[in-house]
């Protein structure tokens, strides 16, 4: 838990992202195991071997949690419609995978269901301030809106959605493993210690 909630709203931290999305998988856990209307929604994790990246430890978790929470709304709303039977012929998956940027100076985290999909309308507005596709009470609509701020804003990276109606969703989100505030020169740099400022 302190690596999911550490306080890093001042500094960018060297951050292992794959340990992240453990962290999150394990504060979901409750939640993926079987209820009255389904059996366990299956996890995949492909990890692929990746640096780790300057970010806001703590902001990107919240990120994960938004996206993971989702996925797995997603595949409850799906098992109302079918049989337990049917559902453990062809289950309920998440499937997290992350990966080096083929450019070697991103790194990548997809996060797929195979839940209910979504259309292009939908897909459009997703993004957006206050939108949502949840029940009055059980969605705010800010979600996404803020992770996307935290991905784009905060961490200079990107998140996109590809979706089919009826064959669930992957989120992609893509992050530079250098923040651009540390790869470009610094004034800072350029002046002497401060031991010599002093003397």
């Amino acid at each position: 838990l302190r690596t999911f909630s550490r306080a890093d709203k001042e500094h960018k931290i060297p951050f292992d992202v794959r340990e992240g999305l453990n962290s999150t998988l394990l504060i979901l856990k409750h939640r993926l195991k079987a209820n009255n209307i389904r059996p366990d929604i299956q996890v995949v994790k492909a990890f692929e071997e990746i640096p780790s990246i300057e970010c806001f430890a703590g902001q990107l978790n919240q990120v994960f949690m938004n996206l993971l929470a989702n996925a797995i709304d997603a595949l409850d709303e799906r098992s109302q419609a079918q049989s337990f039977d049917d559902l453990e012929a062809k289950p309920n998956v998440i499937t997290v995978r992350t990966h080096l940027g083929s450019d070697q100076h991103h790194v990548v985290i997809q996060i797929q269901d195979n839940g209910g999909g979504m259309d292009e309308t939908v897909q459009q507005k997703i993004f957006d301030h206050l939108f949502t596709t949840k029940d009055v009470g059980k969605g705010t609509g800010l979600g996404l809106a803020i992770a996307q701020q935290i991905v784009v804003e905060k961490h200079h990276g990107s998140i996109d959605v590809k979706s089919t109606l009826g064959l669930g969703a992957t989120f992609t989100i893509t992050l530079p493993i250098q923040s651009p505030t540390t790869s470009s020169p610094s004034i800072v740099s350029a002046l002497p210690p401060l031991s010599s400022q002093l003397a």
